[in-house]
C-alpha cells in the first residue's frame, strides 16, 4: 500500500510563512511527478505546485513568486514553502503524487494518490 502524510498546515497572520510536509510510503518502485493542491469551501480543487522527478516545478499564477515548491527524493518527501500568506490562501492543502507500485507476484503498477489533506488558514 502506498500512502501520502501530509503536515505543517495551520493557522498562521496575513504575510506569514508556512512549510507544508508531504512524505510517501509504502511499495513504492518510482515516483514522478509529486506536488500539491488545494480546496476553498465552495470551490474546486485546484492546483497549486508540482515537481517533476527530474526536478522541474510547476506553479500556478496566485502563488508565483510566494511559494517555493521542493523535493527530497530519497525520503520521497515534497515540501511547500509558502510565504506572504494572504487570507484567499485558507484552504485545505493536499499533496498529490503520481506513484509506482511495487506489487509481489505482479507487474508494477503506476498510480495518482491523495493524502488526507491540512488544513492552512490565513486570518489575523
Amino acid at each position: 500500500q502506498v500512502q501520502l502524510v501530509e503536515s505543517g498546515g495551520g493557522l498562521v497572520q496575513p504575510g506569514g510563512s508556512l512549510r507544508l510536509s508531504c512524505t510517501a510510503s509504502g511499495s513504492i518502485l518510482a515516483i514522478f511527478s509529486m506536488g500539491w493542491y488545494r480546496q476553498a469551501p465552495g470551490k474546486q480543487r485546484e492546483l497549486v505546485a508540482s515537481t517533476a522527478s527530474g526536478g522541474g516545478t510547476n506553479y500556478a499564477d496566485f502563488v508565483k513568486g510566494r511559494f517555493t515548491v521542493s523535493r527530497d527524493n530519497v525520503r520521497n518527501t515534497v515540501y511547500l514553502e509558502m510565504n506572504s500568506l494572504k487570507p484567499e490562501d485558507t484552504a485545505v492543502y493536499y499533496c498529490n503524487a503520481d506513484i509506482a507500485r511495487r506489487r509481489i507476484g505482479s507487474p508494477p503498477v503506476r498510480s495518482n494518490y491523495w493524502g488526507q489533506g491540512t488544513q492552512v488558514t490565513v486570518s489575523a
